[in-house]
C-alpha cells in the first residue's frame, strides 16, 4: 500500500506543477480532465500525509514508552501510543478504500431516459414527478440539467423525457438509478380511491465525447420532419423534427424539443452517442459477469430497483433493503441517503473485488 500511496503522491505533484504551464491553460480539454485528476488524488495525498504523522508520533509515543524512567509518563506514553494506534488502523482502511481504481466513467456526465412503462396515464405522470426529483436534486448539488426531448401527455405526465445532467461526479452518483421504479399509490385519474401500482423505467447513461464514439456518416439515416404535440410558434409549422438513425445497429432517436433543426441534430447525436456506447457496452456485460453479480444490481433497466409507496410514505430501495419513510421529502429531492447508500455498498464491492 505504501508503494501506491508514493506514487499517488508522486503524480499529485506532477500534475500541481503541470498547472503553472501556460500551454496547460489553452488546451481546455486537457486543462479540465487535469483538475479532474487532481481532485480524484487530492483526499488520497491528504489521507497519507496524515498517516505518517500519525506513524512519525507512534513511534516517538512507543519509544517513551519503552525508556521512559518516570512510570507515570510511561503510562501516558502507553495511553498516547494506543490512540494512535487505532487512528493509523483508522486510516489506513480509509486509505485502502480512496486506492481502489475507479471507473475512469465515473467522472462523465449522464444522459437520463426516463420512460413511462405499466400503468398508463399514472405511470406518465409519476415519469414527470421522477424528472421533478432528480432535476431539485441536480439543483441542489450545483449541477447543470437540460432537457433534450420530451413527449408529454395532455395531463402533465411524460411518455419519455430524456435529459442531461452535468457537474462533478454525476455518473458516480446517479449510474445506479437505472432500472425500474415501481410506484403505489392512488391516481389522480382514480375516482374511487383505489391504489394503483405503475412502473417507470429509468435508464443513466454516460455522456460521451464525439472522439470517443466513432459515428460514420454513412452510417446515419437523418430525417426530419415538423415537431408534433403541444408547443408554441413553429410546432407543425416547420421541419425542425429529427429523428437519426445508426443503421448498423438499428438505433433510433428522435428529437424534437428546439425549434431549430441544427440544435435538434445536435441534441440527438448526444443522445445517440450514449446510446451507441451503452448497446456496446452490454456486449462486454458476460466479460464482466462475475464483477457485476458482486456490485448493486446490474443497473439493467428490467430489473425493479425501487419502490415508492405514496400511501404509507415509504420508499425501498430493494437492492441494499433500505427503507426510509419519508417519501414526502425525497420526491422533493432529497435523494441523497439513497445515492450514498448505493454508492457505499458499490465501493465496499470494488474494496472486496480489490482484495481478491
Amino acid at each position: 500500500m505504501i508503494d501506491r500511496l508514493e506514487l499517488t503522491a508522486a503524480r499529485h505533484a506532477e500534475l500541481e506543477a503541470l498547472t503553472a504551464d501556460p500551454a496547460l491553460a489553452r488546451d481546455q480539454n486537457r486543462y479540465r480532465e487535469t483538475m479532474r485528476e487532481l481532485s480524484r488524488l487530492a483526499p488520497v495525498v491528504e489521507g497519507y500525509r496524515e498517516y505518517r504523522k500519525v506513524l512519525s508520533e507512534l513511534g516517538e509515543a512507543r519509544e517513551i514508552a519503552r525508556a521512559e524512567a518516570d512510570p507515570e509518563l510511561r503510562e501516558l506514553a502507553g495511553v498516547e501510543a494506543a490512540g494512535l494506534e487505532e487512528r493509523k488502523a483508522a486510516l489506513e482502511a480509509k486509505l485502502e478504500e480512496l486506492l481502489v481504481p475507479r471507473d475512469p466513467l465515473d467522472d462523465k456526465n449522464t444522459i437520463m431516459e426516463i420512460r413511462a412503462g405499466t400503468g398508463g396515464d399514472e405511470a406518465a405522470l409519476f415519469a414527470a414527478d421522477l424528472y421533478r426529483m432528480y432535476a431539485r436534486y441536480a439543483d441542489g448539488r450545483g449541477w447543470k440539467l437540460e432537457v433534450l426531448d420530451a413527449a408529454e401527455t395532455g395531463l402533465g405526465g411524460y411518455r419519455e423525457i430524456v435529459f442531461s445532467v452535468s457537474g462533478q461526479s454525476v455518473y458516480e452518483s446517479l449510474r445506479w438509478e437505472s432500472g425500474v421504479h415501481r410506484v403505489q399509490r392512488v391516481p389522480a385519474t382514480e375516482a374511487q380511491g383505489r391504489i394503483h401500482t405503475s412502473a417507470v423505467t429509468v435508464a443513466v447513461l454516460p455522456e460521451m465525447e464525439e472522439t470517443e464514439v466513432d459515428l460514420k456518416n454513412e452510417d446515419l439515416r437523418i430525417d426530419v420532419m415538423r415537431a408534433g404535440g403541444p408547443g408554441g410558434q413553429s410546432v407543425n409549422t416547420t421541419d425542425s423534427a429529427v429523428r437519426i438513425t445508426h443503421i448498423p445497429t438499428g438505433l433510433v432517436v428522435h428529437c424534437q424539443d428546439e425549434k431549430s433543426q441544427i440544435k435538434n441534430k445536435a441534441k440527438a447525436m448526444r443522445i445517440l452517442r450514449a446510446r451507441l456506447f451503452e448497446h456496446e457496452d452490454q456486449k462486454r456485460q458476460a466479460e464482466r459477469a462475475a464483477e457485476r453479480k458482486s456490485q448493486v444490481g446490474s443497473g439493467d433497466r428490467s430489473e425493479r430497483i425501487r419502490t415508492y409507496n405514496f400511501p404509507q410514505n415509504r420508499v425501498t430501495d430493494h437492492r441494499v433493503d433500505l427503507t426510509l419513510y419519508k417519501l414526502d421529502l425525497v420526491m422533493q429531492g432529497d435523494v441523497g441517503e439513497l445515492v450514498e447508500a448505493l454508492r457505499a455498498h458499490a465501493r465496499e464491492a470494488a474494496l472486496r473485488a480489490d482484495r481478491a
